[in-house]
């Protein structure tokens, strides 16, 4: 009787012991599994970063990098001494307060800040996430990002980012160097955002009211809406403002395609349209026409620049005639 029973208890413990091996093996092998999920996703991203660092930096090396020191030198400017007033100096820096006191024609002479700081405000919003042809908006955006940064860096300016939703997603305060900007590519491709919706207004303030050194500011979004313009109106009487609009062809019009089912993937909501109805065609290109009419508008009124490229279309030529176009 005891014999039985010791030999039912060493079969329950061997039984014990290869239920335990086997859940270690299962955690082992799913550890495993996702180590190498993991490394393969670093290692596709890599691949990402690589191939637009190689393609943006030629772009920048080639053709950027003058225009761009061109584009922004002397915006940050800073009072060096008075001088006597010489024929051909712009009377618009005459020193009135030293001329009156000396009788004499007086000018104020200001130097170019060697460093400028380069701020890129980026939209991650769902509505980023959209592409018709061959490309999404997030990664236009990604490639314009790195050609922007890759030029401020051979001009020895800082770059920083900031990601924005209907809040500050993510802030990389400005550095230098090549590591540095490589992180912003990385950033770029691979961020997942916490919220899908979009606010602008309540982007630029904040960032207003942090940032006090005078920056070049690049705002890259697609620009959907229409409530921005006393934020940037403020943002751009303190910063060096250019807009980027990086849009799709749904973002212009709807195709006549018939009945429709649409997701909203800023808001969630799914509808279906009756393509074939023009009256519904017309409101959307209606709206989409508004917001365009807010863009040109809000940019022109506030003094900012501004930059429109569609997704699908080269944007090499859209950035070369900024660049050149002062």
């Amino acid at each position: 009787m005891q014999t039985a029973i010791i030999v039912i208890v060493g079969l329950i413990i061997v039984s014990i012991i290869i239920y335990i091996d086997n859940l270690l093996l299962a955690k082992k092998k799913n550890i495993v599994d996702i180590t190498i999920d993991n490394t393969q996703k670093t290692s596709d991203l890599l691949k990402k970063v690589r191939k637009i660092e190689i393609k943006t930096k030629g772009i920048t090396n080639h053709i950027f990098s003058g225009e761009y020191h061109s584009k922004f030198k002397g915006r940050g400017m800073s009072f060096s001494e008075v001088r006597e007033y010489q024929y051909g100096d712009d009377i618009r820096n005459i020193d009135w307060n030293v001329t009156a006191r000396f009788h004499q024609p007086f000018v104020k002479v200001f130097e170019e800040e060697r460093e400028l700081t380069v701020m890129l405000l980026v939209d991650v919003s769902k509505s980023s996430f959209i592409g018709t042809n061959k490309q999404t908006k997030k990664e236009i955006i990604a490639e314009i990002c790195a050609v922007i940064a890759f030029s401020a860096i051979n001009n020895n300016d800082k770059v920083g980012l900031l990601f924005f939703s209907d809040q500050t997603e993510l802030y990389i305060a400005p550095q230098k160097g090549k590591k540095h900007i490589l992180r912003l590519i990385r950033e770029l491709l691979d961020y997942q955002p916490k919220s899908g919706q979009t606010n602008i207004a309540k982007t630029l303030e904040g960032f207003n009211n942090k940032m006090r050194k005078k920056s070049i500011v690049f705002i890259l979004s697609d620009f959907l809406l229409d409530d921005y313009f006393d934020s940037l109106s403020h943002l751009a009487k303190k910063h060096d403002v250019v807009g980027i609009k990086v849009y799709d062809q749904l973002d212009e019009a709807i195709p006549n395609i018939g009945l429709l089912q649409v997701h909203d993937v800023e808001s969630g909501h799914e509808v279906w349209l009756d393509t074939n109805n023009k009256t519904m065609l017309n409101e959307y290109k209606d709206k989409a026409n508004a917001y365009q009419t807010y863009f040109e508008q809000s940019f022109g009124k506030a003094g900012a620049d501004k930059i429109e490229i569609k997704t699908g279309e080269p944007y090499i030529y859209k950035l070369m005639k900024f660049f050149k176009g002062r």
